[in-house]
Parts: C-alpha cells; structure tokens; sequence
C-alpha cells in the first residue's frame, strides 16, 4: 500500500480474533493437502502477527465499539450528492455547477456500454473535461474540502441501480449450439456422410497419443476423426421418425446424396435470390443518428446492459439508419432484455415523427408491454396508447382516431390493430412478438401490413420456418443469448401425478415467501382442479385464471396475484407469454404430456425471473400410457436447463416433429437424407453461384492447414474423465 495510506479498524481486537481462528482451520488444511497446496496457502494468506507489524507502518485509526447509535458523526469532509434535477438541461446545470465551484467531478459506470454512453453525453453537453471511468460502486460521493465529486451513471439519470453480480451460470458462445453429442447420436461428416459417434478414443500418431471421434458407418466399418478435424463433423438434425440409413464409408451414395440434393435447391436458392433483391430494392426511411434524448433514455436503463443486448441495439440501428426497410428477427429467452432494444428502436423511430405499432399475441402480454413502454419513456413527450379488448367501444373509437391524426404516437394491440378501420398518419416501424401465435388470416393481414416499413420480430423459440429463414439467411438475425446478471437455470423435474408431491412443491415455495403457478389447460374443469387444491393446502389462498373470464375480472384476478392476495394461481396457458411476476419461481403443470416443447419451454420461463432458484414440475397421468414422441418433448425440457437454450429447444423441435411443415415434405425428405445443417449449407452455395459469388467451397483432410505439435496435444482423462464433455471442449476450443 501507499506510504500515505490510512488503516482503519473498527473492533480490532475482534477482527484478530477472527482473523486468529481462520489461520487455525488454515493450517488443519494444511496437514491433510498436498505439498504443492500448503506452499499455495502459505504464499497466500499472512499470519494475523505479520499484519499487525505491517499495519504499523501507516496512520491507524482504531474505533471500538458500535459506529451506529452513539450520538457521534465521524467527518470524513465527504458527502451524498445532492439530487440531479431531471432531464438532459438539469443534468448540465448541475455538472457545471460543480465545475463553477473547482470541484473535479468523475463519473463511473458499471459497465462499458454505460461508460460510452456518459462519454456521449457529456460530450453532447459541452462538458467535456469531466471524466467518465468504468467503476462499479453503489452510490457516489462530494467532498468540498478535497475538491472533488465522484457521481454514478444512475444517479445522474435517477434510475434506481440493481447491482450487477457475476452470474455463476454463462451461455456459450455458439449461437447455434447443436455441439453436443451422446454416444449413439448421428453425425454428419461433410466428405464420408452420416455415421453414429461411438466416443472420444486415444490412437498412436507417428508414436504420439492422438485423441479422436469414433465414428461408425455401415457394415461395421470405423473412422478415427482427429481432434484438428472435428470442423468436419455435425451433428446430424432431422426427423427422428425417419432416421437415415449409415453411409458406406469410400463408396459413392454420400457424394449422390449431396448432387441430389444441389439439384433440388436451384428453384429454392433463385426464390431467396429474387427475395434478397426485391428487399434491397425496396426504398424505406433512413432515420437518423441518435440524438441526445436516445442517449439520454437509454443511460437511464436501471440494468447494466449484457454483451448480446448492446451488439443487438446497435444493429437495430444500423437496419433504421439503412434506406432499405428493416426485417430483422430477434431471438432471446424470456426476460433476457428483448422489449428494452424494441423499446429503444421505438422511441429512436417516434424523434422522427414516425408512429409505431407494437402487436402481441394476448392481451396480458399486451398490459406488460404498455407497463414497460410507459414506465422507460415517462419523460418524454410520448404518447403511449392500447388498442385491444380490455378497451372500451369508446375508448377504442378515440384511440383509431388519435392514429389517423398522428396524435397517437406508439400503439400496442392485439390482433385488433390489423382490423379495417385501423389506419395510420405516418407508420415507421412495426414491432411483432411471437408472430407464430398469430392465426393464418392474422399472418396474411401482416404481410399487407409490413409493406415498406421496418419490422422487427421478437421470439423466444422461433418455429422451424422461422428458423430456417434465418438460418439461411434469408431474414435478418440478432441473439440475445446472454442470460442477466444472478439468473439461475429453472430446476426442471418430470413425475407421475402425486397429491403429495403437489403439497411439498407449493409449500415449499410458500415457506420462502413466494408464490405458485399451477397449469390446468382445460376451463371446464379448472375449478375442479382449485378445490382440490384446497383440500390438499386448505391455509393457502387460490385464485383462477382463464381466457373465457370477462376481461375486467380477469384483468382484476391477475394484478391481486402480483399484490400478493392469492398465493396460487390456477391457470390455462393464457400465462405462457407476458406476466413478469419474479416472486413466482414454482411451476407445476398438470398433462405435460399434452403440450408443444415450444410451449413448455415458453412456461418454464414465466419463472425463474429472480436470483432465487426456481423449479418446474411437469406432472404426467400415471395410469395411461404417453406417446413416444410427448416422452420425447419431456426429455428434451429437463436436458435443455442451460440459460438461452431456446434456439435449441428449436432445433430439438424440428427433430422430433420432422421438417414436413417447414418447407414441405418433398424438402423434407432432402433434408432427412444429408441432415439440417449439411442442408443448409448446400442451399448456401447453390446462393452463392447463382449470384456469381465465390461459394464457400468445403477444404479436404488433405487441404486442412493443422498445427501439429512434437507433444501430445490432448486434454488428459484425469483432468475431464467423460468422453462425450472431452469433445464439447474440444469443440469449443475449435470454435475461439
């Protein structure tokens, strides 16, 4: 430490004490470690004697006793910042102000995208020679005598902060994660064809340990894939209910198989041409670059943005500052910050004085929209409207009328916002969520509705046409697969039917000061199913939620369960989309076997919305027999717990249910037979020459560039024992 430092303590005595007991459970560590850990703990950590003779090389200051309550102020010259007037020309006057009075002013943030964000500011402001640093603290401070002021990004923009912690759970960098293999899985390797992994195996390499795959192909036959070419080999995605036949390995139905599957492309890849050209032909709005208010509401986001959410911003930027029209989907979990970057292309559109309509499938989902919209744009002259059931006839009236004179500036709705006498002054950008909720009739009316205007699409788990389209390409794509700060994965378990189980979930969750979810999706007898809730927990209180119930009693039952005022919820799927309720962290659905893995997976995610843990129980009938491909979706639920597993619960989903509805079964045929991502791949060639572009041809073993070492380049078995996690990070380090 610096020469001028200054110790201070508060209950010496104790804090040596304590200090005391933790070197004697040190040194009882010690004896039963190895050599190498006692030389670490000793490196490590002082002797309580050591540091009492080192602090006496500085200034103490020794308190005893309670700093609290004692009727005595300890002035360190430093204090609370007085509150920041609001707005962009409060802000400045209160920073000049400060300068006016040679104090030296910093501001910290808690992240870098909030750092650049003040430097914007503050820059725009004229205020140039106040610094901003990347600081996470809780509260900042002004010390008149030392003529300086340390303030934080969230003071200044009155938000109020929610401390960022490191999660201990972190998504890969994959996008599309479809890496992991099980022994027994189907492979795809690009020049021998479709095998089964059979496990990791160390073979001898000119006298050096080599780990490789072990693949399996017809007749028995093996091929050893060294680590260097695992890029060659897929996982194999398509329909389980036809499973592909091994290929030979060194005959000449794999390389068949793939002209085949080129030839049957060509009208596919010169439709998605025609589809690239009429995009960029088309002439839209270029918007502006952000002004001072953008910037100004985007610093006052009371979270830390994660790495996904600022590189998504700002391609939603770059697409409205294009002159084509935007068509961008956006994938991300539930409460991974989707509605915050459509909250901010959405103010970015209204500057401009461009409407904007935000469609959501259900009313509920549309209520927390408008919550949020309201709550992030409150001061600014933004005028934030609904157009759905729980309107009145007359209030409905008003609000059409205030979008065909422009007074309205964003409007969220139901699919009531696609009816005839819905017209617009001036629309600018259309914001879809979970667009494969809306019927068929709806989708057409959308199509008429997107027309040279920029759209942008939000999911949690696109269906497989939506997947395809931006796996191909063919739609523009944006991931937010970074999970937020302290998020645990739902803890997801699949029983029998079980009175007793059902008791212990919910007052379990009950003696944590939570609250339940129970899902029964049939109305008639969802009352049924509350009484004998009732009777199992009698000391709880139940309240009924259903899309049958008028709007307002509905609309009353649910705001006295976020109150509080009922501990379960009895519910139908009508919560699969919009109740942010983070103090609901138990999910119990009756007849899981009943529903979709996009379904179960979009419930799971109506909790877990806190840092506490939160657990899901998918309950099955335990007299009747369930289907192979419902066993199936159940499996999948409690494998994918990782944090963002919904492109994968996508591509899960296209393999139990078969590419048949993703672009017919002539393709999905073709799709079966070479797999989803060799594919894909083709299709993106046959792109790529039609347009005369250099094709990303596919190198050969031969032409592979490797970096071969003179020493073993594996991962040693005693330091990851299992095979199959060897390959992932193998994979993984392959990927960097």
């Amino acid at each position: 430490m610096p020469g001028g430092t200054i110790v201070f303590w508060h209950n010496r005595d104790e804090i040596v004490d304590r200090f005391r007991l933790f070197t004697e459970r040190l040194h009882e560590a010690r004896q039963i470690t190895g050599a190498e850990h006692r030389e670490m703990l000793e490196q490590t950590y002082q002797r309580p004697d050591d540091v009492s003779v080192e602090a006496q090389r500085f200034r103490q200051i020794i308190w005893e006793g309670s700093i609290r309550g004692r009727g005595t102020e300890i002035d360190f010259g430093a204090k609370h910042p007085d509150p920041v007037p609001p707005g962009l020309d409060g802000l400045s006057q209160y920073l000049q102000a400060c300068l006016d009075r040679d104090i030296r002013v910093w501001v910290a943030a808690g992240a870098r995208g909030e750092e650049q964000r003040g430097e914007e500011l503050l820059s725009g402001a004229g205020l140039d020679e106040i610094a901003t640093l990347q600081l996470p603290v809780s509260g900042g401070f002004v010390s008149s005598p030392l003529r300086i002021a340390l303030l934080t990004s969230h003071e200044l923009f009155q938000r109020r902060r929610r401390r960022a912690r490191h999660t201990r759970f972190r998504r890969r960098s994959a996008p599309f994660d479809r890496t992991s293999l099980r022994r027994g899985d189907l492979v795809v390797h690009s020049e021998y064809g479709i095998g089964m992994y059979e496990g990791m195996q160390t073979i001898k390499v000119r006298g050096q340990p080599r780990e490789c795959l072990r693949i399996k192909y017809r007749d028995d036959v093996t091929l050893f894939v060294r680590v260097e070419n695992f890029g060659l080999v897929e996982k194999y995605v398509g329909s389980e209910s036809a499973r592909p036949r091994l290929s030979k390995l060194g005959g000449s139905d794999w390389s068949r198989a793939k002209k085949r599957t080129r030839r049957a492309l060509k009208d596919m890849a010169a439709d998605l041409i025609k589809l690239y050209a009429e995009r960029k032909v088309m002439h839209g709005h270029s918007f502006p670059s952000d002004t001072h208010w953008q910037r100004e509401m985007e610093a006052s986001f009371e979270f830390d943005d994660t790495p996904d959410q600022v590189t998504t911003t700002l391609d939603v930027k770059k697409d409205l500052e294009a002159t084509s029209p935007m068509d961008r989907l956006l994938c991300g979990d539930v409460g991974f910050g989707k509605t915050e970057v459509a909250v901010r292309a959405a103010f970015k559109v209204v500057q401009d004085s461009f409407q904007v309509a935000v469609l959501a499938p259900t009313t509920i989902l549309v209520q927390q929209h408008l919550e949020t919209f309201k709550s992030r744009l409150s001061a600014y002259p933004v005028r934030i409207e609904v157009l759905s059931r729980f309107r009145s006839p007359g209030e409905q009236r008003e609000v059409v009328r205030g979008l065909k004179s422009g007074e309205v500036d964003i409007v969220i709705g139901t699919h009531r916002l696609l009816s005839r006498d819905v017209a617009f002054r001036r629309l600018g950008l259309v914001i879809i969520d979970e667009e494969h909720r809306f019927g068929v009739r709806h989708k057409e009316k959308l199509k008429q509705f997107k027309t040279n205007v920029e759209v942008l699409t939000l999911t949690a788990t696109p269906i497989p046409r939506t997947l395809h389209l931006a796996l191909t390409g063919a739609r523009d794509t944006s991931l937010i697969n970074t999970p937020p700060v302290d998020r645990l994965p739902v803890q997801t378990e699949v029983h029998n039917w079980s009175e007793e189980l059902i008791r212990d979930a919910i007052l379990r969750e009950i003696d944590r000061q939570g609250q339940v979810f129970f899902l029964h999706n049939r109305v008639k007898s969802i009352h049924s199913v509350k009484n004998l809730l009732e009777r199992l927990v009698p000391e709880l209180r139940y309240g009924v939620a259903h899309g049958q119930l008028p709007e307002k009693k509905l609309e009353r039952v649910i705001a006295d369960f976020l109150r509080g005022r009922y501990d379960v919820l009895v519910t139908t799927m009508i919560i699969e989309s919009g109740i942010d309720m983070p103090n609901v962290n138990t999910l119990i659905v009756n007849r899981a076997d009943c529903f979709g893995l996009a379904q179960l997976y979009q419930l799971r995610g109506r909790i877990g919305r806190s840092n506490r843990q939160a657990y899901a129980y998918l309950l099955t009938p335990p007299g009747l027999s369930i289907t192979s491909e419902a066993r199936r979706r159940l499996a999948t639920i409690t494998e994918l717990t990782e944090l963002g597993s919904g492109m994968k619960v996508a591509m899960r989903d296209l393999e139990i249910r078969g590419a048949g509805n993703l672009l017919g079964a002539q393709q999905s045929g073709y799709i079966n037979t070479v797999g989803f991502d060799m594919y894909t791949r083709l299709l993106n060639e046959e792109i790529s020459r039609l347009k005369d572009e250099p094709a990303p041809t596919e190198p050969s073993p031969d032409e592979e560039i490797t970096i071969d070492f003179n020493d073993p380049a594996i991962i040693p078995t005693d330091y990851i024992d299992d095979g199959d996690l060897r390959y992932d990070f193998y994979r993984r380090l392959a990927e960097a």
